[in-house]
């Protein structure tokens, strides 16, 4: 007899008892549908076998492996500050996992309302504060009343399909924006005659036989700048967010998951970026005449250990300001240093030079103000360049010599320097700049609209160039590009000088990769560039398990009291140097076991008695 018949024809079952009946079914029927029975069944047999100390520890891990995978359920947005107290956006990913809201991660990079290049930008003017307010607002609006509801069901682990929503977001805000503007254009009724472009003056030259030419040839004019769309920093921002909280939901460190996505099912050694250190600043903004020398930095060798000390007077780029009247005099500087603690230059490490030539360019003159006072044109600045790598053979590298309009000179630049390199900064999916003759290397940055997925598309296409992963001038206090330069496999790492919070946690976070690939057996060989790196008996240079020691890059060497109670007595050149000589102590490479850190560091001693 059936239970409902048994209902029919028993009147003494109450209606709770019949509805309680009903739900027990429901309840069976959706428990068997979902398998649980047979998989209670399965856990509680194997771990009555096992008989773990944790019994519920063993269920929960059993029965998170079945569960759904961790989707976005929100993402966040709100105002930040970056490293040199600007306003900035930070995005917060929310997740779904096993029924519950966590946050899987955060980030901030580096962002910019103006046209990158211009010599007349001042982004701390009082319009440019207001520009970059409106936005940062117009980001945070973007992330939380756009992209929440639109990223919400993406798993953080489709990090493709996150960043091909957020291009195409940023395509249509960018196109409705262009349309605007040609509306407002066109609606614009001016009487103002538009002025004439400004035609720069014609100076003699000398040719190559000494006569002097009555004309030289104008400057190409300035390339139309690439627009900066307001709010376009969500995209990149929310872009790396994801991507961290694919690395923390799938239990791996950020720099294993760019590997993954970059080259999945890769097992093999992971290699470690140089670093690129800046040291001295001598560009627009430092007292003296000379401003072609943005940055001057160092770049160990392969297979080798750096230290770091402690600096004052530096600039935003954590590098000590001086002033110079003369390209040579900072070279000579580090060479002076270098020489007194024992070392010669080019031969344990390298020099870099950043020009910022884009931002020198007088356009009234139609010359470069490399030196204040004594202008130069194009072709004269070939010839500067030319003379300063042959006088200091340890400059393996410039960059940015020149603005991207005078491609004729880089052309030519490439063709005398020949083991130099000429490497262009902020390259991105819209720059083209990887067009420019003569260039051996690019800088890749990750600002406003670049995504993870732009960046490991632009390393693939670049593959076999020299690759650098740089910071920018106000960087967020964010440690995930280290993690980016890491994953992305580049030849160098560029994070500026060994001064301030924003740059050294980054210097941290490479130490603590460093330290983890080796703990694993997964540290590989660092890059190296053949002009700097000499060939290794026996292949290549190997330490243990192989690659560059990072470690101990921000920690004290030399006393912090002997520095500054020295360093206080000094002035003038003499100053600048005793600084200098702690700062190269500390980048001084030692080999492991020959014992050259303890003579480095009796060197700085004497040297600075």
């Amino acid at each position: 007899m059936s239970y409902n018949g048994y209902f029919r024809t028993n009147s003494k079952i109450y209606k709770q008892d019949r509805e309680f009946y009903d739900l027990k079914n429901r309840a069976v029927e959706y428990y068997r549908a979902n398998g649980v029975p047979q998989k209670m069944e399965v856990v509680l047999n194997e771990m009555f076998f096992e008989k773990p100390d944790d019994v519920y520890g063993y269920l929960a891990n059993y029965f998170s492996r079945l569960s759904r995978p961790p989707v976005i359920n929100r993402v966040f947005g709100k105002e930040v500050y970056d490293g040199k107290g600007q306003l900035t956006v930070q995005a917060e990913v929310f997740c779904t996992v096993r029924n519950e809201e966590k946050t899987a991660g955060w980030a901030v990079i580096s962002s910019h309302t103006e046209p990158r290049g211009g010599a007349g930008q001042n982004p701390g003017s009082a319009n440019g504060n207001d520009r970059r307010k409106e936005a940062v607002m117009t980001a945070v609006r973007w992330i939380n009343d756009s992209l929440c509801p639109m990223l919400k069901g993406f798993e953080p682990g489709d990090q493709t399909g996150v960043d091909k929503l957020l291009s195409d977001f940023y395509l249509a805000h960018f196109l409705e924006d262009q349309e605007r503007q040609a509306r407002e254009k066109d609606n614009q009724q001016s009487s103002e005659p538009v002025p004439e472009p400004a035609t720069p003056p014609k100076s003699a030259v000398k040719d190559k036989k000494g006569k002097k030419n009555s004309t030289e040839k104008p400057i190409p004019p300035a390339e139309p700048p690439v627009p900066v769309l307001p709010g376009s920093v969500a995209v990149g921002t929310v872009s790396l967010a994801v991507a961290k909280a694919g690395a923390e939901i799938g239990g791996v460190p950020l720099y294993h998951h760019i590997t993954t996505l970059k080259r999945p099912q890769f097992s093999g050694e992971i290699h470690m970026p140089l670093p690129m250190v800046t040291v001295l600043s001598c560009g627009r903004l430092s007292p003296g005449k000379l401003n072609l020398m943005e940055e001057v930095m160092v770049l160990p060798k392969a297979g080798q250990t750096i230290k770091q000390p402690a600096l004052n007077a530096v600039s935003d780029s954590g590098a000590l300001v001086i002033g110079y009247d003369r390209p040579e005099q900072p070279l000579d500087l580090i060479s002076e240093a270098s020489h007194n603690l024992g070392f010669v230059l080019g031969d344990v490490m390298s020099l870099a030079i950043n020009c910022a030539g884009h931002e020198l360019m007088d356009y009234q003159k139609g010359k470069y103000d490399a030196i204040t006072g004594s202008p130069k044109s194009p072709n004269e600045l070939v010839e500067l360049y030319e003379s300063l790598t042959s006088k200091y053979p340890a400059v393996i590298a410039l960059i940015d010599p020149f603005r991207k309009e005078d491609q004729e000179q880089w052309e030519r630049l490439s063709s005398v320097l020949g083991n130099t390199y000429l490497l262009s900064e902020a390259v991105s999916k819209t720059s083209g700049s990887h067009t420019l003759p003569g260039t051996r290397g690019f800088i890749l940055q990750q600002t406003n609209e670049v995504t993870v997925t732009d960046l490991i598309h632009l390393t693939r296409q670049l593959e076999g160039a020299v690759t650098v992963v740089g910071t920018t001038n106000g960087e967020p206090c964010d440690d995930s590009l280290s993690d980016l330069a890491v994953g992305l496999g580049v030849t160098l790492v560029k994070l500026g000088g060994l001064y301030h919070g924003e740059r050294l946690t980054k210097y941290n976070r490479l130490i603590s990769i460093e330290e983890e690939l080796a703990q694993q057996g997964r540290l590989g060989m660092a890059f190296s560039l053949s002009v700097f790196s000499a060939p290794q008996k026996g292949g290549r240079q190997s330490r243990g398990g192989g690659g560059t020691e990072i470690a101990g890059l921000v920690r004290m060497h030399l006393a912090r009291s002997v520095k500054e109670t020295v360093c206080q007595e000094s002035e003038g050149r003499n100053r600048a140097k005793c600084t200098l000589a702690l700062l190269i102590g500390h980048l001084i490479t030692h080999r492991k076991g020959q014992g050259h850190g303890t003579v480095a560091e009796k060197r700085v001693h004497l040297y600075i008695k």
